[in-house]
């Protein structure tokens, strides 16, 4: 296992980061299809939700069922798309999830009845997983090398923007459309765009990591050693905990302040200021990366995270602390999808990242896909939003000590 480094080390691949070699075609490329992809398969849903529900009589719980299904879908697929990765590169991956998703797309679009739709979702879930951030954070990880903070944090920032362009794209498209006109349109969108895109500017060179034939690396389960260590093990269970308790947080948010006396329309505002934290917290990721190591950061950041939920747990007043404490969540919500990013490779180097990453993210993406739902559900267990974020609060704190023990050096 390699030593625990500074973001900032040489932990690149040969050549993966040499002077000169830098793909930033590849890096333009793929800060326009993570916008498109992010705002046809993601975005677009929650703007059109009102209207399929109208249109086919399913509840929104029922039809969000699907949304969220296909998100699982996306993080068990993960994993075999993470070796896909190692062997073939994101330029094959890639554009075959683009190529995917269309039909998804499509499918969704058209569906005659609960059944499809609920199918097409668990395809397009799948696409998803090679064509969201896990499929482009592993090649220009592997691209960048001990660059690739800047370049993940360039991609994160502009992909940052999906839900500003797609948001009223897809509810002017709805209006004038319908949904399932929407769901056509944004399905030509994402053929026109993301299939080209992937296919002509993935085009860097790609070293081909195919273990098959070793045994360092790999338990006899064909499981990668790394993945069955007990650093491996506690990081990745400390992310996946901190995961759904930002995501439920920032997802019930808004009925967490209207209970505190705020305006429906100030609770809105707050939420949106959320957003706006999670762009400043993606900017100081760098800057703390360069002055940290891996677990401290970890730590510090899931330590974050656990106080800013506490504090809109415990806060009633003024309403202007509990602005900050929301945008406080955002940054640190922002932060971690970077860290979540390079905590594979800060560990583990950059060779495998692909194989590594796939199974490093699938129970966090899988968190993330459920987040919404438990969230509502917690607060209506425990009668009130403020208990929720207390409990959430307390299994973010347990998932800083997780990370602390996931420091600790660990032979594989």
């Amino acid at each position: 296992m390699a030593a625990e480094r500074r973001a900032g080390g040489p932990t690149a691949a040969a050549g993966a980061g040499s002077p000169g070699r830098s793909p930033r075609r590849a890096l333009v490329g793929l800060c326009t299809t993570q916008i498109t992809s992010w705002g046809v398969l993601y975005y677009a849903f929650p703007v059109a939700l009102a209207a399929i529900t109208a249109d086919t009589g399913w509840s929104a719980t029922t039809a969000t069922a699907a949304f969220s299904a296909g998100l699982v879908v996306s993080a068990l697929a993960g994993i075999p798309v993470g070796r896909w990765l190692d062997v073939f590169g994101p330029r094959r991956v890639m554009t075959a999830g683009s190529v995917l998703a269309v039909p998804a797309t499509v499918a969704i679009a058209l569906a005659p009845n609960y059944a499809t739709f609920l199918a097409a979702w668990l395809v397009a879930g799948a696409a998803m997983s090679a064509v969201f951030y896990q499929a482009a954070f592993a090649a220009l990880t592997r691209w960048y090398g001990d660059r690739r903070v800047r370049a993940l944090t360039t991609l994160t920032l502009v992909a940052g923007l999906a839900s500003t362009v797609f948001a009223p794209l897809t509810h002017a498209l709805v209006e004038a459309l319908g949904w399932r006109g929407a769901y056509l349109v944004l399905a030509g969108v994402l053929a026109v765009v993301t299939i080209p895109v992937h296919a002509t500017t993935l085009t860097a060179p790609w070293t081909r990591e195919d273990h098959r034939g070793r045994t360092p690396g790999r338990s006899g389960s064909g499981v990668p050693a790394e993945v069955r260590s007990g650093q491996f093990l506690a990081l990745s269970a400390a992310l996946t905990l901190t995961a759904f308790g930002l995501y439920a947080a920032s997802l019930t948010v808004i009925p967490l302040l209207t209970g505190r006396g705020f305006s429906a329309s100030l609770a809105a505002t707050t939420f949106g200021l959320l957003g706006a934290g999670q762009l400043l917290g993606r900017l100081v990721y760098g800057p703390l990366s360069a002055r940290t190591t891996p677990t401290g950061r970890t730590v510090g950041l899931i330590g974050a995270g656990a106080l800013t939920i506490g504090l809109l747990a415990i806060l009633s007043s003024p309403p202007a602390a509990l602005v900050a404490a929301a945008v406080a969540l955002g940054a640190v919500r922002g932060a971690c999808t970077l860290l979540q990013a390079t905590a594979v490779a800060d560990r583990w180097g950059t060779a495998r990242y692909g194989t590594l990453s796939g199974f490093f993210a699938a129970p966090v993406t899988a968190a993330t896909a459920l987040a919404p739902w438990a969230g509502t559900a917690l607060a209506e267990a425990l009668g009130s939003h403020a208990a929720a974020f207390g409990l959430l609060a307390a299994g973010v704190v347990a998932a800083a000590v997780l990370a602390w023990r996931g420091g600790r050096p660990a032979a594989v």
